[in-house]
């Protein structure tokens, strides 16, 4: 696989990375905000913001390589009305601006919370555009291996079990943060961490649940298509099969092992260290398979005509 498959692969993970964090944070913002006030709330996203938009925009930066000529990447917004890649890249511009642009407003509290809601509720509504054009981007009839249901089931998966774990771990260091800022203990902010984790680990084991029955039907839906499908997925069982039983392995025990021990570890307070040894290895493990996932997914490129 050369350079510009790579590029890819860094772009398509960290901007779904990004986009599922910034979902995640909203929801969680939302429920914490009616559970402890909007001050607790902010207390335990707003750090949170800091890495939503330096992943998209290395991302973004990575996905250059793949042009080759970074002075003709203006041309790939120029075909809005007939390019889904057109509209991917508009959609990816659009969500940067508008979520650092309430990234700002949050920090600085700048305008009502309605108003800096409104901006979220647009910024939330272009990652699930950005997200949604991506995958139509390799739904293609002359890819027969990409152009399944299993396409953008798979890239929303990622978006939301990796912003989801990438959200634990960072709400487990900006706990840490807090704490050594103000030794005292903390019990709204303990208590909002525990919540918060023990959601994410549900949605976890939930998502792995959703991948492992995705991708053996879509093994399945390949293996009885055309012939190129065919000899893609046996090229898949035969030269990559290391590839796919460690992904399959990371992610396993990534999302569901310590998603369960992450929600039963969060159940009591006085283990914080635990549940942020359990978080970050969670988050690395699935980032890991992740990126396994997709090099897969590159890797059963199989074009049908010229």
């Amino acid at each position: 696989m050369n350079v510009h498959e790579w590029a890819l692969i860094a772009f398509t993970i960290l901007a779904q990375l990004s986009v599922g964090s910034f979902l995640i944070l909203g929801f969680i913002h939302f429920f914490t905000v009616r559970k402890a006030g909007t001050v607790e709330a902010d207390r335990l996203s707003d750090r949170a913001l800091l890495v939503i938009g330096p992943a998209l925009i290395i991302g973004m930066i990575a996905s250059l390589f793949h042009l080759g000529k970074f002075w003709i990447a203006y041309r790939a917004v120029t075909n809005l009305g007939s390019s889904w890649l057109s509209m991917e890249i508009l959609s990816g511009v659009l969500f940067a601006v508008v979520g650092g642009l309430f990234a700002l407003m949050q920090w600085r509290k700048i305008g009502t919370f309605a108003v800096r809601n409104i901006i979220a509720w647009v910024a939330a509504l272009l990652g699930v555009w950005l997200v949604f054009s991506m995958s139509k981007v390799y739904m293609l009839a002359t890819i027969p291996t990409w152009n399944t249901l299993a396409t953008p089931v798979t890239f929303f998966t990622s978006t939301f079990l990796l912003g989801g774990l990438a959200m634990a771990a960072v709400f487990v260091a900006n706990y840490v943060y807090l704490q050594r800022t103000n030794p005292e203990s903390d019990p709204v902010q303990n208590e909002l961490l525990r919540d918060s984790l023990r959601w994410i680990a549900i949605l976890s084991i939930c998502l792995l649940g959703l991948e492992f029955l995705t991708i053996p039907l879509n093994m399945a839906y390949l293996a009885a298509g055309p012939a190129v499908a065919t000899a893609a997925v046996s090229t898949l069982m035969s030269e990559y099969t290391v590839i796919m039983v460690l992904r399959l392995v990371l992610v396993f025990v990534g999302a569901g092992i310590l998603g369960v021990f992450l929600y039963r570890t969060a159940l009591s307070p006085g283990r914080e260290g635990m549940l942020g040894n359990l978080a970050y290895a969670a988050f690395i493990l699935v980032l890991v398979a992740e990126v396994l996932g997709r090099f897969l997914f590159y890797a059963s490129y199989a074009r049908i005509g010229i």
